[in-house]
């Protein structure tokens, strides 16, 4: 099927995600290499299996959120948290994943061998394995971010951040949610009914818009199933839409304009406090921080057992929260939607590449890589979902993009003695196409905001600077170009 290779390839794919998936699949599909993927946790499915909150669900519609190497039936617009990981698991059996999937098992470190041209990969266990590709997909959203706040260790109740959330009785419960983002979005609404009072702490209000989420009526999904490219042409619609969205990331477009007043009137037609409907009101443009998808948020606000706080949280009591005017608000559980930690690509991992080079000293100034998938001096290392790859409409589509060269790499090792690498040029050249890219949009105006696309000296380090279709341009020709293919002879294996 793939001809007949010179060389026999293994990979080390750590995480098994969406983006672990879809290279193992393509793996698979276009190559006679061996591979493994390594999980940390006790199940595969990575963001979609560690966010079981209430309300947990995809804010971007199913078809774009899905491979398109696997055509599927979704029954909503928008795939609930329980949807997405049955999906994932269907797509591992039915592509015959499962026996390549090492649960339960975290890679602590992979080190390149010069003189055997491989990584010694090795485990929480301490074992070592010998693999000639390493494949980081450990996510991006993965690594909570946890307050600062004086007190918080001393909080008598219950207290959790939503990214580990268990099975917990609020029912009659004061709860407060910190947080106003997407994750808080859908949990406000998801625990509304059960709590006996909730208070919605928000530093900064965001950009808001209806979701319009929805059931597929089942004429809809019997076209979707039956007809043939019917799916596929919904699928590139929704890309073409996004490619015009996308335009409004321009502060002084005229769909930014458009944007700030689909969210204005949102505000105006769903809440009925006037004093609330101000506080959510942003003042920056739109586009500075994350976007909000969220059709009922709005509308919990005006319950009479929740109560908005448009105020920062300073600190902690055993019983409570002080926010920033002094005011200590009781509580009996505290519901931490405080984000991640974004900007700290492959936290958790201990890359070392030429020399005993570590990856996170190469990335001292900055997380780069070109094209958000390679980084010079780490022969064979490829990063899925990696510094300024975030956006495109779904970043299903990006991980597909991201696995595709990954294959291409692998196709080439399996008849060539050698390696590949970045080089440092292509990858300069590269990050200072990005930040031209990004002069002019809402995205790098971080003094306008609070956002988590920056450093702490301000670079934006996560946010793609276009459409999926300039991205899937990018990863097709220019890559040829920054991936620079070492033949040499082989060396010595052990």
């Amino acid at each position: 099927m793939f001809g007949s290779p010179r060389r026999a390839v293994r990979v080390a794919i750590i995480g098994a995600g969406f983006g672990g998936i879809a290279t193992a699949v393509k793996l698979k599909q276009r190559t006679s290499a061996s591979f493994v993927i390594f999980e940390k946790s006790a199940d595969i499915a990575g963001t979609w299996n560690d966010n079981r909150y209430p309300g947990c669900e995809v804010d971007i519609h199913s078809h774009a959120y899905s491979f398109s190497f696997y055509k599927y039936d979704w029954p909503r617009t928008h795939a609930r948290q329980p949807e997405l990981f049955e999906y994932a698991q269907k797509i591992v059996d039915h592509f015959g994943l499962r026996e390549h999937i090492r649960l339960n098992t975290e890679v602590e470190q992979a080190r390149w061998d010069d003189t055997l041209q491989q990584y010694v990969v090795t485990t929480g266990e301490g074992q070592e394995q010998l693999f000639d590709v390493v494949v980081s997909a450990v996510g991006l959203l993965s690594v909570p971010k946890y307050p600062d706040w004086p007190g918080l260790a001393d909080f008598a109740g219950t207290s959790f951040h939503t990214s580990r959330w268990e099975n917990h009785d609020l029912a009659g419960k004061r709860v407060a949610v910190v947080g106003t983002g997407s994750t808080a979005a859908q949990v406000v609404p998801g625990i509304a009914d059960e709590v006996r009072s909730l208070l919605v702490f928000q530093r900064e209000p965001g950009w808001i818009e209806p979701k319009q989420e929805r059931s597929f009526t089942p004429f809809e999904r019997w076209l979707y199933r039956r007809v043939p490219g019917a799916q596929k042409a919904h699928r590139a619609w929704l890309f073409y839409q996004n490619t015009a969205r996308v335009r409004g990331f321009d502060v002084n477009s005229s769909m930014q304009t458009r944007m700030r007043e689909k969210c204005l009137h949102f505000i105006e037609s769903s809440i009925d406090d006037p004093d609330v409907r101000s506080a959510v009101t942003p003042t920056y443009p739109w586009g500075c921080k994350r976007p909000i998808l969220a059709s009922t948020f709005y509308r919990t606000l005006n319950r009479k057992n929740v109560r908005l706080v448009p105020h920062a949280v300073t600190s902690v009591t055993s019983d409570g929260l002080v926010d920033a005017t002094g005011e200590k608000h009781s509580v009996d559980v505290l519901i931490l939607s405080t984000g991640f930690q974004p900007t700290r690509f492959l936290a958790g991992l201990d890359i070392k590449g030429r020399d005993g080079l570590s990856l996170h000293e190469a990335w001292k100034a900055r997380a780069a890589a070109f094209l958000g998938i390679t980084v010079p001096d780490f022969p064979n290392f490829f990063i899925l979902y990696g510094p300024n790859t975030n956006g495109g409409l779904s970043i299903i589509a990006q991980l597909e993009r991201q696995a595709e060269v990954v294959i291409r790499s692998v196709r080439w090792l399996e008849r060539h003695d050698g390696y590949i690498d970045t080089t440092a040029e292509a990858q300069r050249r590269y990050v200072e196409w990005i930040d031209k890219r990004l002069e002019g949009k809402a995205s790098a105006m971080e003094a306008s905001c609070h956002n988590y696309y920056h450093t702490p000296d301000g670079k934006n380090v996560t946010q793609w600077p276009g459409s999926h279709v300039l991205y899937l341009a990018m990863t097709k020709l220019v890559s040829r170009r920054g991936l620079r293919r070492v033949a040499s002879p082989r060396r010595a294996r052990v």
